[in-house]
């Protein structure tokens, strides 16, 4: 059994919105960086997805729509984290929120390798948790070190642990099917609204180059798209002030 969709709203009401909708992993708990780093100039919205393994991008989109207007939100901007991309693609197509601007973070539109994703998925068995947890354990002590003296944040990498689950996993697998499958291109190519990238130097989840080159060629919505040096694919929480500050600029442009 699932849990449903969870969303916290951070901030004053008169503050500019952002949504944030999280990557693969599905959760708020590598977002504290940044929304410390925001906090005091934007109404910051968040969520964890369910772990479900039925769900559809359509589903997911409408989910958010339904907790957002269940809060009385019905406009702002949209972050949108790797996966989370795919999730705005068909919040934009669906044109059920007053969408002022879409910032991709490490976010793509069709996913420049789509060959690799689906494999990707079958290392998310019930059988590989244990392939996994070292890399989630070894990945959450050096957070834990570098952050030692952040409590807010040492709290949700605790969080990010207990969340790792074999059903975790399951989901994300099934979230990686639903990128192999989808391809937003035409929405992008059709988007009204202001379309931005910002993403990590070093990603080789989600090559830069190749999602820059097509948004250049074939979004005339976008208006700028900034390479985070210091970070990697996971740029709101590795760059998180600088992306801050990038974002800022962009919500008061």
């Amino acid at each position: 059994m699932t849990e449903a969709i969870q969303i916290r709203v951070e901030g004053e009401d008169r503050l500019p919105t952002l949504i944030y909708l999280p990557g693969i992993h599905g959760d708020w708990t590598l977002i504290t960086n940044l929304r410390q780093s925001l906090r005091g100039r934007v109404r910051f919205v968040y969520f964890t997805y369910p772990r479900t393994l039925e769900w559809s991008l359509d589903d997911y989109a409408a989910a958010v729509e339904a907790a957002l207007a269940a809060q009385n939100i019905r406009a702002g901007w949209l972050l949108a984290e790797s996966f989370g991309s795919q999730v705005a693609w068909a919040m934009v197509g669906r044109g059920k929120l007053a969408l002022a601007g879409l910032i991709l973070a490490g976010g793509f539109v069709r996913h420049p390798m789509p060959w690799i994703v689906e494999p990707a998925g079958s290392l998310c068995r019930r059988s590989c948790l244990r392939l996994f947890a070292p890399f989630y354990l070894a990945y959450a002590k050096i957070f834990r070190w570098k952050n030692r003296s952040n409590p807010e944040l040492l709290e949700n990498i605790r969080e990010f642990m207990a969340r790792r689950t074999e059903l975790d996993l399951r989901a994300i697998r099934h979230r990686l099917r639903l990128i192999a499958g989808n391809d937003p291109r035409p929405l992008a190519r059709a988007a009204k609204l202001p379309v931005y990238g910002l993403t990590g130097l070093v990603d080789p989840i989600v090559p830069w180059p190749l999602v820059r080159g097509w948004l250049r060629r074939h979004c005339a919505s976008l208006r700028d798209y900034q390479i985070i040096a210091c970070a990697d694919h996971n740029v709101l929480n590795m760059g998180a002030k600088p992306a801050a500050k990038k974002i800022l600029e962009w919500m008061n442009a």
